[in-house]
């Protein structure tokens, strides 16, 4: 699913201490297949297949995928299609078709002629292997300090696209309802508030939330996503900020040209278009649109002053496509340099990014995770999981930790068990579901040097955990973990997308008892 990518199990009796760097796959070519190159293969691989996005080695994804799914949309994009109609159904109905058209996603002529697009399809063919392995590891299913919440609240088909906690109370996007639900710390519902199909984030303050909607879940062009204020009590009405966006996933306010007035960093994820883009607030409060980058797949982006000249830079993660981690540098008057800091090869799903200082050396490291696979049918893949990369100064990273889960969504470092070293609790969109059900989410206890023992709970099977966050929900001085569930087609079917629509469980809450226990 060219989705939002928030684009849209394993069971055991014991844990296992994981030391997390022995089980990447390669991801990079051979000598060999550089070598034999069909040879004239590996360079127009290089050249038509690496000018737009980090170059996909063969090893990456099994032959089959390779040659029902993934070659022939490569063909789409260079103007090869297998009949003429083909092309035409690829376009949207709408606005969102006069745009893509208007960028020539689908050239309407050939730019590459067909012996030379056969010569690359014969590469990757031959060198794709028949299968990828994954290994994981084992998880118990206990969850130690933790007590399962299920919400009493039904929504069916549950469509939760964003959980946030806040202050003892619990906020709950949904798609199908279009709506955003506000609940207490007891899981009783406080409010509901008409926003439009998909409210991904919340910016919260005392007097309003801000919220970014999606205007469509389903992958589209068409710009109805917007940006809204609501009031926290219920005197007031919303307010438009911004609209007509393409599937905006994410609203950070700040003031990027330090003229006093606050703007607006929008992540609009679109499908083949999209963007990060600065809305700078003016005098008579509208907002002029600057560009940072003009690519689909922004997911997330933060505000910092990466080179301390004291102006504000942002560090944003992109997926679909082009996929990486970019730094743009504040150059004053409203212009940005851009810098790639890291980058992925596109099969990967990069899902989130977080900013945690993980070594606490004092500078802020990133945590990654890899793991949206709804692009074709999902193929379990090695390098999902969860990364952490290390800044060793001047925002240059190197990978230092890596966790393989399949699917992986979000990850929250956090010291759950409060004994001084962070733990991480693991959501998962994308897991074995025909094998692993219950890694739909995991939890992983740091035992120090970060070995982790790795940890599930039952009730994981209720739902499909898009979302996640974490939380002092109940006050107690503890973080309690929140995740929100949307139903989404199983392939192949196994009946679970049935069992989530009848039990229609939007969210569950693991409630952290460490100071309950404490206290007992």
């Amino acid at each position: 699913m060219a989705t939002y990518r928030l684009s849209f199990k394993i069971l055991a009796t014991f844990s296992i201490g994981w030391l997390l760097l022995s089980c990447q796959p390669s991801t990079e070519i051979s000598e060999v297949e550089i070598a034999d190159t069909l040879s004239v293969g590996y360079t127009l691989s290089q050249q038509y297949c690496g000018n737009c996005h980090q170059y996909p080695v063969p090893n990456l994804l099994p032959k089959a995928t390779w040659q029902k799914y993934v070659l022939p949309r490569m063909g789409h994009r260079l103007g090869i299609y297998e009949h003429d109609s083909i092309r035409q159904s690829l376009l949207e109905i709408g606005v969102g078709r006069e745009r893509v058209d208007q960028a020539g996603i689908y050239p309407a002529q050939p730019v590459i002629n067909q012996d030379k697009w056969q010569t690359i399809q014969d590469y990757y063919l031959k060198y794709a292997p028949d299968s990828i392995s994954v290994s994981t590891p084992e998880i118990s299913v206990s969850l130690p300090n933790f007590q399962v919440q299920v919400s009493s609240y039904q929504l069916s088909p549950p469509s939760t696209t964003m959980i946030k906690i806040h202050r003892q109370q619990l906020f709950v996007g949904d798609a199908n309802s279009k709506s955003l639900y506000q609940f207490d710390s007891a899981l009783s519902l406080q409010r509901v508030a008409r926003t439009g199909e998909g409210a991904v984030h919340a910016e919260i303050s005392t007097e309003q939330l801000l919220v970014t909607i999606m205007g469509s879940f389903s992958p589209t062009d068409s710009p109805s996503g917007k940006v809204i204020t609501l009031p926290r009590e219920d005197e007031g009405a919303p307010y438009v900020l911004l609209d007509s966006l393409q599937r905006p996933v994410q609203t950070t306010v700040a003031d990027l040209d330090q003229n006093g007035l606050p703007d607006l960093l929008v992540c609009e994820f679109g499908k083949w278009l999209g963007g990060l883009f600065y809305y700078q607030q003016q005098l008579d409060g509208s907002f002029q649109k600057n560009v940072l980058r003009q690519q689909p797949g922004a997911i997330v982006a933060y505000v910092r002053d990466i080179n301390q000249d004291n102006l504000l830079d942002v560090l944003a993660l992109f997926g679909q496509g082009d996929e990486g981690i970019f730094a743009y540098m504040n150059q004053g008057d409203g212009k940005f340099q851009e810098k790639t800091i890291l980058r992925f090869p596109p099969s990967y799903g990069s899902s989130s990014m977080l900013l945690v200082d993980i070594d606490e050396d004092g500078d802020e490291d990133i945590v990654y995770t890899a793991g949206d696979n709804a692009d074709y049918p999902p193929v379990l893949k090695p390098y999902h999981g969860v990364y952490i990369f290390t800044n060793n100064g001047g925002f240059a990273f190197e990978q230092s930790w890596f966790y393989p889960l399949p699917g992986a969504y979000r990850a929250l470092p956090a010291d759950y068990d409060q004994d001084g070293d962070l733990d991480m609790a693991v959501n998962s969109f994308f897991p074995g579901y025909q094998s692993d059900a219950d890694a739909g989410f995991v939890y992983l206890q740091n035992q120090g040097n970060m070995e982790f023992d790795a940890y599930t709970f039952t009730e994981s099977i209720y739902g499909r955990w898009l979302v996640a966050d974490a939380g002092d929900l109940d006050g107690d001085g503890d973080l309690d973990i929140a995740l929100g569930s949307l139903a989404f087609e199983v392939v192949p079917p196994n009946g679970l997308l049935n069992q989530w629509v009848e039990r229609g469980i939007p969210f569950i809450v693991l409630e952290n008892r460490l100071k309950a226990k404490l206290s007992e």
